[in-house]
């Protein structure tokens, strides 16, 4: 049994836990645009708001070592978040800019064949988080979603 959405649902964050907050406050901060938004403290851990926009991500403090690795465009681990995702309007211009910076896991690749236009590249984050990095990514028309119904 289902509830209808009704509109009243909206996407929230995403919540990160970081071995190191200040760092990877910093990625998300230079790379994507990120900002603080609310800092909370309670029982001596401190956890990071940031926002992009509508998106926030939620940064954890932990210690502990990651579950699984993290390689090329993320993890096949059931329950795992694979990857998160931000569009730039220019891939080779935003991996330009990063000028070496940024640990590349798989790619850039063109998916024209499926997007004329759709390219994307993979990096990883501070914690092991792949990241896809895309431009020209376009929705199907309700006409061609209808074919796979």
């Amino acid at each position: 049994m289902s509830a209808p959405v009704d509109g009243s649902v909206r996407w929230s964050h995403v919540g990160l836990n970081c071995l190191d907050q200040k760092a990877t406050e910093a990625f998300y901060t230079r790379w994507f645009g990120f900002g603080r938004a609310r800092v909370v403290e309670a029982d001596g851990s401190r956890v990071v708001f940031l926002r992009s926009g509508p998106v926030y991500l939620e940064l954890f403090p932990t210690d502990s070592a990651p579950a699984f690795d993290t390689v090329k465009d993320g993890p096949d681990n059931p329950g795992a978040a694979r990857h998160l995702a931000f569009q730039v309007d220019d891939v080779d211009a935003f991996l330009a800019a990063a000028d070496g910076e940024l640990e590349i896991t798989l790619g850039p690749l063109s998916f024209d064949e499926f997007i004329p236009g759709w390219r994307t590249v993979w990096v990883r984050d501070p914690d092991g988080v792949v990241i896809e990095v895309s431009q020209g990514y376009t929705d199907q028309s309700a006409q061609e979603l209808r074919t796979y119904a």
